[in-house]
C-alpha cells in the first residue's frame, strides 16, 4: 500500500504534512488580534461626530434611536428613557459616515475618504451579520442610505448605488451628469416620496433635483430651483401630503413644492442656514389651539435653535425653542462643538428627537392641556462637548464597598466636570454649575443675533475655567441630604466674612467632598459629589498665585491648595475657614525678631548657623506644586 506521506528522498527524513488555515492562502501569514486588549464599550460619547441619528419604531409606544460614534453604532431605547441598549461590535475599519434602521437591522457606512473604496455593513443587535457588494470603482464615501420599496440606495458625492433589499446583491449605479450651475454634478442628499414607485429625487449642489428611475436606471425629469440665487439644496424632506416635498436651499429660501406640477406651494425665508426638516405626523399641534396639522420643525448647525412652522394659510413660525443644544463656536482655535445636525418627529407621536454636535441626544415632547407651541424636555443622553482633560476613580466610602472602581471623573475644555457609571449608562450626569442656560437666556447669549454680532460671547464663558486638578474623599459626604447652605454657589473669602454661616447643619448631614483646580485660577472650587452640584466654597491661594494642585485629607474635613509660587493653604470643608498655611505666617512679635537677627547676622555679632536651614516662615517651594497627597 503506497504511504500517503510525501518525502524529499528514499534515504532522507519523513517531512510532516503543513496545517492550513481555511482563511489564509498557503505562505501567507494569518492576523493576530489580540483577545485581551479588545474594545468593550466607549464611556462619554453620545452623538460626538456630524453624522445623524437614525430612528425605527418598535410596535407602537416605543422606537430605537441609532448614533454614531466614529467606528462603532450605540443604540437607545426611548421607552427606557434613552437606556444603552446596543453597542455593534466588531468596529469599522474607517470612520463611518452614513447609517440608516431598517426593520431589525441597522446598515453603516464607512470610508471612501483619500479615494479608497468605502465599505456597508449591516449589524443586527449590536453584531455585524452581513456586508454589502461594494463596486470596484467605488472611491467615494456614502454620504446618505436610503431604503424604500425593494431598493437600498446610497448616495455618493456624484454617483447613486442600488442593491436589492432582499439579497443585498448590488443591481446598478446611477451617475450624475454636470450641470451648468455651480457644483456641476456633485450631490446634496437623495429622498423618495410616498406611493412613487421606483422613484429616488436627487439633490444637487446647483440647486437642482433630478428625478430617477431606480429600476431602469434611466432620469426621468429636473425641477429647477425657484428663485435664481436659491444657493445649493441643503436639505429635503417629503410632507405628510402627497406629492409635496419641502426644501431647503443655502442662500435662506425654504419652499414646499409640487412634485407632480412642478410648482412651489409655499415660499418661506429662514434666517439661518437649515440641513434637517420633520413632519408632525399625528394630525395636532398647529392652530390657534394646536388642533389641526400642519406642523414642520427645522434645524442647522449655525445655532441651537429649533424652528417650529404652522404651514395652514400660507405659513408662519409658530415658535422657537431657543438654546435646545449648543450653540456653536464661532473660534477657530476652540475644540467645543455646537449646532443641530438632525431633528425628526417621531412616527404619530407629539416627540420630537435632535441631536447635536455638542455630544448629546434629546427628545422633548408637547403638551396639549395647556396647549403649547413650545416642547419640553423629555430625555437627554449627553458627555463632554470637547476633549477630556483630566480623569480619576472616584474613592469607595469604606474599604471593600460594593461602588468601588464605579464611578469614574472626568473634566474636559467644555469647563464641566463629569461622573461616568462604569455599570449603568444611565446613571452618569454632569456635575451642575448652577442654572447656566437661564443666565444665557436673560443675557441673551442663546439668541442667534447675539452670536452673529458677539462671536465672543459663549455659553461656556458663565461655567467655571477649565479644571486642571481633581481631589475626592467620600467619608464625610452627605449623599442627596447633604445641607447646601443658604447662600450661593461657590462663595469667596470676602462673600464668607459678610454673610457668615452657620456649620451645625453640615455637620449632621455631611459636606462637599470633591476639589478642583482651575487654569489660570487663584481659587479652587468645592463640589457637592452626592447632590451632583457645585459646592458653597471657593479657596483663594495664600499667596495669590494660581492654583496648580489640590488635595483632600483621609477624613474628607481638610482641603490642601497648591500654589504656582510654591505655597499650601489648608482650609476645612465644613466651614470654608482657612486653618493653616505652609510656610505658616508670621506674627508680629515673630517678624520683628527675625528682622533683628537678619541685622545681627550681617553685622557679625551672632554667628550664622551652618548647613541649609530655613527660618520660620521662610520654607517653601521655589516653584510650582504638580502633586501632593494628604
Amino acid at each position: 500500500m503506497p504511504s500517503t506521506v510525501a518525502s524529499n528522498n528514499a534515504e532522507g527524513p519523513i517531512v510532516k504534512r503543513q496545517k492550513l488555515q481555511g482563511n489564509v492562502a498557503p505562505g501567507g501569514e494569518q492576523a493576530r488580534q489580540s483577545r485581551i486588549f479588545t474594545p468593550f464599550r466607549t464611556v462619554g460619547l453620545v452623538s460626538s461626530t456630524a453624522v445623524p441619528f437614525t430612528s425605527i419604531p418598535l410596535g407602537k409606544t416605543s422606537f430605537q434611536i441609532t448614533t454614531s460614534v466614529g467606528r462603532c453604532l450605540q443604540t437607545y431605547d426611548l421607552k427606557r428613557g434613552l437606556n444603552l441598549v446596543f453597542l455593534t461590535r466588531p468596529q469599522t475599519p474607517e470612520n463611518i459616515t452614513a447609517t440608516l434602521a431598517w426593520k431589525d437591522k441597522v446598515f453603516a457606512a464607512w470610508g471612501g475618504a483619500n479615494n479608497t473604496q468605502p465599505g456597508l455593513w449591516s449589524f443586527k443587535r449590536g453584531k455585524k451579520v452581513d456586508e454589502f457588494e461594494i463596486p470596484q470603482d467605488l472611491t467615494q464615501p456614502i454620504k446618505q442610505v436610503l431604503s424604500f420599496g425593494t431598493w437600498i440606495v446610497a448616495c455618493c458625492t456624484t454617483r447613486i448605488e442600488v442593491w436589492k433589499s432582499a439579497t443585498l446583491e448590488h443591481y446598478t449605479s446611477i451617475h450624475t451628469t454636470p450641470g451648468a450651475g455651480k457644483g456641476g454634478n456633485e450631490l446634496a442628499s437623495i429622498s423618495n416620496m410616498p406611493t412613487y414607485l421606483n422613484k429616488i429625487f436627487a439633490a444637487r449642489k446647483d440647486g437642482s433635483i433630478d428625478i430617477f428611475n431606480v429600476s431602469s436606471g434611466k432620469q426621468i425629469y429636473t425641477i429647477l430651483p425657484p428663485l435664481p440665487n436659491c444657493g445649493s439644496i441643503t436639505a429635503m424632506q417629503p410632507t405628510p401630503a402627497l406629492s409635496l416635498m419641502a426644501i431647503a436651499y443655502s442662500n435662506g429660501p425654504l419652499v414646499i413644492h409640487n412634485i407632480r406640477t412642478d410648482k412651489t406651494i409655499i415660499l418661506l425665508e429662514s434666517k439661518t442656514a437649515v440641513t434637517s426638516i420633520s413632519f408632525r405626523t399625528d394630525g395636532l399641534g398647529a392652530g390657534e389651539e394646536g388642533r389641526e396639522a400642519g406642523v414642520m420643525a427645522t434645524a442647522g448647525p449655525d445655532t441651537g435653535d429649533i424652528t417650529f412652522w404652522d404651514l395652514n394659510n400660507g405659513g408662519k413660525v409658530m415658535g422657537v425653542l431657543r438654546g435646545a443644544h449648543n450653540p456653536p463656536v464661532k473660534d477657530a482655535e476652540s475644540l467645543v462643538g455646537g449646532g443641530i445636525n438632525k431633528v425628526e418627529f417621531l412616527a404619530g407621536q407629539s416627540v420630537v428627537v435632535t441631536s447635536g454636535l455638542d455630544n448629546s441626544l434629546k427628545s422633548w415632547i408637547f403638551d396639549e392641556t395647556p396647549y403649547s407651541a413650545i416642547p419640553r424636555i423629555l430625555h437627554s443622553r449627553s458627555g463632554h462637548a470637547a476633549p477630556v482633560t483630566r480623569l480619576q476613580f472616584l474613592p469607595s466610602e469604606a474599604d471593600g464597598a460594593d461602588a468601588k472602581g464605579k464611578w469614574l471623573l472626568s473634566a474636559g475644555k467644555d469647563r464641566s466636570l463629569w461622573g461616568w457609571s462604569l455599570r449603568r449608562d444611565g446613571q452618569s450626569t454632569e456635575l451642575s454649575q448652577g442654572n447656566i442656560r437661564k443666565k444665557a437666556k436673560k443675557l441673551g447669549i442663546l439668541a442667534s443675533s447675539t452670536l452673529a454680532n458677539e462671536p465672543s460671547t459663549t455659553l461656556e464663558d458663565l461655567k467655571a475655567p477649565e479644571i486642571t486638578c481633581i481631589a475626592s474623599s467620600l467619608n464625610r459626604d452627605g449623599g442627596m441630604g447633604a445641607h447646601a447652605g443658604s447662600g450661593g454657589i461657590w462663595q469667596k473669602s470676602h462673600q464668607r466674612a459678610k454673610f457668615p454661616g452657620d456649620a451645625t447643619q453640615s455637620g449632621v448631614t455631611g459636606w462637599e467632598s470633591v476639589v478642583t483646580g482651575h487654569h489660570d485660577d487663584k481659587y479652587a472650587r468645592t463640589w457637592f459629589w452626592g447632590r451632583k452640584k457645585a459646592g458653597r466654597w471657593a479657596f483663594e491661594t495664600g499667596d495669590g498665585a494660581n492654583v496648580s494642585s489640590v488635595a483632600i485629607s483621609p477624613c474628607g474635613t481638610f482641603a490642601m491648595i497648591g500654589s504656582e509660587a510654591g505655597g499650601i493653604d489648608k482650609f476645612n470643608l465644613q466651614s470654608g475657614q482657612h486653618r493653616q498655611r505652609f510656610p505658616a505666617k508670621l506674627t508680629q512679635a515673630q517678624a520683628k525678631k527675625w528682622k533683628l537677627q537678619q541685622v545681627a547676622e550681617k553685622e557679625g555679632t551672632v554667628a550664622i548657623p551652618s548647613g541649609k536651614r530655613f527660618h520660620m516662615g521662610l520654607g517653601r517651594h521655589t516653584a510650582r506644586w504638580y502633586g501632593r497627597q494628604a
